[in-house]
């Protein structure tokens, strides 16, 4: 009796089972669909690169950025919802700009920005800035060295692009502004010697983030065994110097710099938010912006080793490697901001309530920065949702077999290319250096490394030229320039360098080795700016 019971109890519970499987079964396959929705029509087809290049294209011809970025941002959304007007603006705003300021990344990244502006407040108002121009204007008695410093400090900060702009631009325009040097020149060494400089030292975040996408390889070794290869940002570092030894403007830049000495930095008509009139402590000394710069970098490599697991028994490289940039420029960028309030303080240089009023002034100096980097993560994120990687990525995969020698330099422009549309040379790598590393590391392990340096020179340069890349953006932060002025007046410079490369990794692709293509590529570009000096008439007056 008992046993017919337990068989009746476990038929009706298998019953209920089955029954409330088949009442949910709608309910599942309505879920599947939610989580796997259909592609757009335009996905990974070429479309998927127009919403960039038309923000790029209206800010160029507008000069006006922000609503040049919108813009692009709504023909992304209106290609991803296949044209919906409910799935547009859901898209814009859920997948868009809730997604990428809620993404812990770029959180970090805006408050290394927002504190880096509160210390550039807490050291223009302290007296430290203005203090270190007089003491720069008695050392550097020229224009070029002035340029040349900024080149040197560049060089020196090699750990991350965003630091080297934010803290260069920080420690310079005070020196540059004594000797009359625009700010657009001043926007252009800054980008040209962060990820340049950035991609060729081992020890770096971009260091560490090559490495990572080098799968099945020693991505550490290649990257050293790359560097020789890496032309643009080798050649653009020799530019700057021949540009400042040599005299050479041209371009929109030769109209900054002829302003510049008649007294406008600008040539916008009106002067950056951080040269409106505010108190500066007339007592200031060159160790009230010498001390707070040290503790800056100390503590934002304290805090990038703290993030990859120094402090736990990682060694320094591996612990660099493995960092998180952004957490650790934010703990850093606070604690040295928290440290420079107190020193502050203790040298009565500051009182506690002007201290606390820098911090909204150096927030609203960075408004404009804060603001154009959202609207191009949103830009990237509508490109990702287009499947634009993955468009380039097949057609790369398509034209591999081909043209092997030719091969690094055709890398070069797609990779050009492919970071001027996206605003990103991280992603760019992402994208093309486990391509080649599948194409080349079973047949010809010296071509993978040429080419994976063509990888990284074509992200740089793209990065350079692009309106809607964060490095670029940052640069003009770091100056204080009209973003516009410093796209157009970089371009120029930019596109020389890379007319130059691409040339040098033809060379390359043939030659395959590092000592025959870069004096090569030297000689090619020193020649080139020795014509436009003496045939483009771009002498300064």
């Amino acid at each position: 009796m008992k046993n017919s019971k337990r068989i009746l109890r476990a038929l009706r519970i298998d019953a209920a089972v089955l029954s409330l499987c088949f009442l949910l079964m709608p309910a599942i396959a309505f879920a599947a669909e939610e989580a796997a929705p259909e592609l757009p029509s335009m996905y990974a087809t070429f479309w998927a690169l127009v919403p960039p290049v038309v923000a790029i294209v209206l800010a160029l011809i507008t000069k006006e950025v922000y609503s040049s970025l919108f813009v692009g941002i709504l023909v992304g959304g209106l290609f991803v919802s296949d044209f919906s007007f409910e799935g547009t603006i859901t898209h814009i705003f859920n997948n868009g700009f809730a997604a990428v300021l809620s993404d812990s990344y770029n959180v970090g990244i805006l408050i290394f920005l927002v504190v880096l502006g509160a210390m550039v407040s807490l050291m223009n108002r302290a007296g430290g800035s203005a203090a270190f121009g007089h003491f720069a204007k008695e050392k550097i008695k020229s224009r070029a060295g002035a340029q040349l410093a900024t080149v040197a400090l560049g060089v020196l900060i090699f750990i991350d692009d965003y630091f080297n702009c934010l803290t260069v631009g920080s420690v310079m325009k005070p020196v540059t502004d004594e000797h009359k040097i625009s700010r657009a020149k001043l926007a252009y060494l800054i980008d040209a010697t962060a990820a340049p400089v950035c991609i060729i030292a081992p020890i770096s975040s971009w260091a560490a983030a090559v490495s990572g996408f080098v799968e099945g390889e020693d991505g550490f070794s290649i990257f050293i065994r790359a560097i020789p290869y890496n032309y643009y940002a080798l050649l653009t570092i020799v530019m700057m110097i021949a540009i400042i030894l040599l005299n050479i403007n041209y371009g929109p830049m030769r109209t900054h710099e002829a302003n510049a000495l008649k007294g406008d930095l600008f040539t916008s008509g009106k002067a950056a938010a951080s040269n409106e009139k505010i108190p500066v402590n007339s007592k200031g000394k060159v160790i009230d912006l010498v001390i707070p710069i040290i503790t800056l970098i100390v503590c934002c490599v304290i805090g990038m080793i703290y993030t990859g697991g120094f402090f736990e028994g990682e060694g320094f490289v591996a612990a660099f490697s493995n960092s998180d940039a952004s957490v650790g420029l934010a703990l850093g960028s606070i604690c040295a901001m928290l440290i420079t309030i107190i020193i502050y303080l203790i040298r009565r240089v500051l009182s506690f309530k002007e201290c606390m009023e820098c911090l909204p002034d150096g927030f609203k100096a960075m408004v404009p920065a804060i603001l154009i980097l959202t609207f191009a993560w949103t830009l990237k994120a509508m490109t990702d949702s287009l499947g634009a990687a993955k468009f380039v990525a097949a057609a790369m995969e398509q034209s591999a077999g081909a043209l092997m020698n030719f091969l690094p330099a055709i890398i070069f422009l797609v990779g050009c290319f492919l970071a001027f549309s996206t605003g990103t040379s991280w992603g760019t790598f992402g994208i093309l250096i486990p391509i080649v590393v599948a194409v080349f590391a079973n047949s010809n392990p010296q071509l993978m490394i040429i080419s994976i340096s063509a990888c990284m020179a074509g992200a740089v340069c793209g990065d350079h030229c692009s309106p809607i890349s964060d490095t670029t953006i940052m640069a003009s932060a770091g100056a204080q320039c009209d973003h516009v002025n410093h796209v157009s007046t970089q371009l120029p410079y930019a596109l020389t360098a890379a007319a130059v490369s691409f040339l040098t990794y033809l060379v390359a692709g043939f030659a395959q080795n590092p000592w025959v293509p870069l004096p090569v590529g030297i000689l090619l570009l020193l020649l080139c700016l020795i014509l436009i000096k003496n045939f483009g008439n771009t002498k300064e007056e």
